[in-house]
């Protein structure tokens, strides 16, 4: 079946895009209502409000442990002039929550009386009604308890159950029905074989559905078929409220989302001048909310976040919640294209009295720096970048309080510094590690600037032939810090399982059939890389792949990994994370700068007692392979 006109992607800017589907929404009614046991409604929003249906306490009752009286028989009471009354005519024992005995109006606590024979000593008054709970001191027949609209709470229910009531009118729960689609997609509990892609995405997408007060149904994914993808998306509307579509709906020869929502529908946006995220659709099928995600992940994350999220308030008659938004300082320069929106992951930390925001990937398709990042930069279609040291709003993806903890390192990658932050999770629960792999100039610059309490370096200084020092005396001499070993390691080539093409040392790589990765700019990997090209008189130029770059040890293993590389700098711990044959060039130290300004605060200091004295953590270390860690914890330097 093909359609009788292609619908091409053509993007809107993302303001009236997210004007259009508010306008939308207004059309859309909200979800029925369905009446629920008190006891399993948390969470669930009301549709009706909540009257008390009886008193709380609906009698009146002792509100301590003592003897009930009658007030007026407790006159002239005083330390000099005690008063005994009589048990059982004018004072009768009770307990807390015990009905008061008819003709009594007062409480007296046990621990202001004695007891003498069959009479109980008090040595002051009572007020009328005092230590007594009367009837709706608490709740009041008829008394509203929860107005419509009104998200349940824990001491909602109580108050609920108190007022006599045992069922509530709720919103239904939204079902959203996801249909994976791709011929490529398959189940992610199948094995995956060359050109597979596991649907990770449903279950995301789902579970945000969940944290925002909504069902989802996930389908089996669908292929790349016009028939069975309108079938599918026509089975989803009958059965549910709102319909995602995962990939599908940008502008290529497999993209046959919007053309199937076009015939069943109307498609109210496709294409947003966003990053990432543009091929996103939004339309309706027979009054129903249809969504066209696009595939990548962060791409899907962002769409639910700007477009389902909304939906899913609106249909429970709420306003979306307003994500928590601090000011950051940028750590670095970012560039970004006019005429889109571009939505920026960021790392975040509190250094001194700022915080600073750090770029963590790009890619729609990187995952990882989704769900590492700690909040998100807008940086708007107007603008090309945000320059270093400027001031942004970051809308935050973890609390205020969990990176006010959190220690900010910035420098050269290594992979050891992934096995501290889990070391310093399990040993000091209140504190987390955030490392940005910048390399090791950025993270001498980073504390130069004051912006990170640890930077890691690896540069080698050829002139003294010593490793990280007279970098910090030449460019940190007015910084007071520390420089403290985490451990010697070896760096090398990075090649195939069984070296294929017979590597055997720097000078291959000038052959014309290797194909190298590199490290970025400014990283200790990429000056090592240089010098040893030089001492084997090999020009950049000849090295095929010499401008292509990585951030990390583990995505050059990778690149070589899957055959986009025949070779690489990298560490032998990623080799062997890999699976992948490693030739030794170097062994280099690798050092980690604790300014004085970072020493003071305690979450730097469980860093520092692990790195110095926990055993564990030196074991694992050396567990990784590739790594010497006779000096880790020792001060090297110190100014």
């Amino acid at each position: 079946m093909k359609p009788a006109q292609r619908i091409y992607l053509q993007t809107t800017p993302l303001s009236k895009a997210l004007q259009r589907w508010r306008e939308f929404l207004k059309g859309i009614s909200l979800i029925d209502e369905e009446l629920i046991k008190v006891t399993n409604a948390l969470d669930r929003i009301t549709s009706r409000p909540v009257f008390a249906r009886m008193s709380s306490p609906f009698f009146t009752a002792s509100a301590m442990d003592g003897f009930a009286v009658r007030f007026q028989d407790t006159f002239g009471a005083s330390e000099v002039s005690p008063l005994r009354l009589k048990l059982g005519e004018q004072a009768v024992e009770v307990s807390t929550g015990e009905p008061l005995p008819k003709g009594f109006n007062a409480v007296i606590m046990v621990e202001d009386t004695h007891q003498e024979g069959d009479c109980i000593v008090i040595h002051q008054p009572v007020t009328p009604y005092q230590n007594v709970r009367t009837v709706g001191e608490d709740i009041v027949q008829t008394e509203l308890i929860l107005p419509e609209r009104h998200k349940i709470r824990p001491v909602d229910i109580a108050a609920m159950l108190a007022g006599g009531n045992s069922e509530v009118w709720v919103r239904r729960k939204p079902l959203v029905s996801i249909i994976p689609t791709g011929s490529e997609v398959i189940d992610p509990w199948e094995k995956p074989e060359v050109g597979s892609v596991l649907d990770y995405n449903s279950f995301m997408l789902g579970n945000m559905i969940v944290q925002w007060g909504g069902v989802f149904h996930r389908l089996s994914p669908v292929a790349d078929d016009m028939v069975i993808l309108r079938e599918t998306i026509m089975r989803a509307v009958e059965d549910s409220d709102v319909v995602a579509v995962i990939a599908g709906s940008s502008a290529g020869k497999k993209d046959l989302t919007p053309d199937v929502v076009a015939a069943l529908g109307e498609i109210i946006v496709h294409g947003v001048s966003m990053k990432p995220g543009k091929p996103v659709l939004l339309g309706r099928v027979k009054d129903k909310p249809v969504i066209g995600v696009p595939g990548y992940p962060v791409s899907a994350y962002i769409v639910f976040e700007l477009f389902c999220k909304p939906l899913i308030s609106h249909l429970l008659g709420l306003q979306p919640e307003e994500p928590e938004t601090i000011k950051a300082r940028m750590s670095r320069p970012v560039t970004s294209p006019l005429g889109q929106t571009e939505f920026l992951r960021v790392k975040v930390g509190r250094v001194d009295d700022k915080f600073i925001a750090t770029p963590v990937g790009r890619g729609a398709g990187a995952l990882m720096t989704i769900q590492r990042a700690d909040g998100i930069i807008q940086i708007p279609e107007e603008s090309e970048g945000i320059g270093s040291e400027s001031e942004v709003n970051v809308v935050l993806l973890r609390g205020v309080r969990e990176i006010d903890n959190t220690v900010v390192c910035i420098g050269s990658h290594d992979n050891t510094l992934d096995l501290l932050a889990n070391y310093l999770r399990r040993r000091y629960p209140a504190f987390s590690l955030s490392s940005a792999h910048v390399g090791s100039m950025g993270g001498i610059m980073a504390i130069k600037r004051r912006e990170a309490h640890i930077g890691g370096t690896h540069l080698f200084d050829e002139e003294t032939e010593e490793y990280n020092i007279p970098f910090i005396k030449r460019l940190l001499k007015d910084v007071s810090l520390r420089l403290i070993n985490l451990h010697y390691r070896q760096q090398g080539l990075i090649v195939k399982k069984g070296n294929p093409k017979g590597i055997k040392g720097i000078e291959d790589l000038r052959r014309e059939d290797v194909v190298f990765v590199n490290r970025q700019r400014g990283s200790g990997t990429r000056l090592l890389t240089d010098k040893v090209l030089r001492e084997a008189g090999i020009s950049s130029s000849e090295v095929n792949g010499y401008e292509r770059e990585e951030f990390t040890h583990m995505g050059v293993a990778s690149k070589v990994a899957s055959g986009a590389a025949d070779v690489g700098m990298g560490i032998l711990t990623a080799a062997r994370a890999l699976d992948l044959d490693f030739i030794p060039v170097t062994r280099e130290r690798y050092d980690l700068i604790f300014p004085e300004y970072s020493l003071r605060l305690d979450s730097v200091k469980a860093v520092l007692d692990i790195i110095t004295n926990d055993r564990d953590f030196r074991k694992a270390v050396e567990s990784l392979g590739g790594y010497d860690t006779n000096d880790m914890g020792k001060v090297m330097y110190e100014q």
